[in-house]
């Protein structure tokens, strides 16, 4: 991810600057999709419990893409779909996700929370970081073998 330029930040505050890409309702719940939920396809991501509108959802992932957590290559079965993956800076978010999952899961816990998830999460979550990016890392092995540098 590159660094901004003068002209693109609103603020010299770093949490200001990273809450212009990640800031708003839907944008970290298509993160987590990706990351958590083996999601990759538009579709996938419009059949989430939040019930995301399609032109938000279109335009996050273009947001996504454009700020370089996430990238897209055309689906290998389907030529007129997209494959979305998160990108180093994308992966890089896990420990935020994580600790936002600890914290929903103490201080605003749904009653049909999935609670096996959420403990397995508390009890190591350093763990369940690894195991995350060896899925994430499986995936791209078996769907990105030719994917650009």
């Amino acid at each position: 991810m590159k660094k901004l330029k003068e002209s693109e930040c609103r603020s010299c505050c770093p949490v200001a600057n990273a809450l212009d890409v990640l800031g708003d309702r839907w944008t970290l719940l298509v993160i987590r999709d990706l990351m958590f939920m083996n999601k990759h396809e538009y579709h996938e991501f419009l059949d989430g419990p939040e019930g995301i509108a399609t032109n938000i959802l279109s335009d996050r992932l273009k947001r996504l893409v454009c700020t370089g957590v996430i990238d897209s290559r055309p689906h290998p079965a389907h030529k007129n779909k997209k494959l979305y993956y998160l990108t180093q800076p994308g992966k890089d978010l896990l420990p935020i996700l994580v600790e936002l999952i600890l914290w929903g899961g103490t201080y605003r816990r749904a009653p049909d929370m999935p609670k096996a998830r959420f403990e397995k999460i508390k009890r190591d979550p350093k763990k369940v970081m690894r195991e995350t990016l060896q899925q994430l890392k499986a995936w791209e092995k078996k769907n990105l073998k030719n994917k650009p540098e």
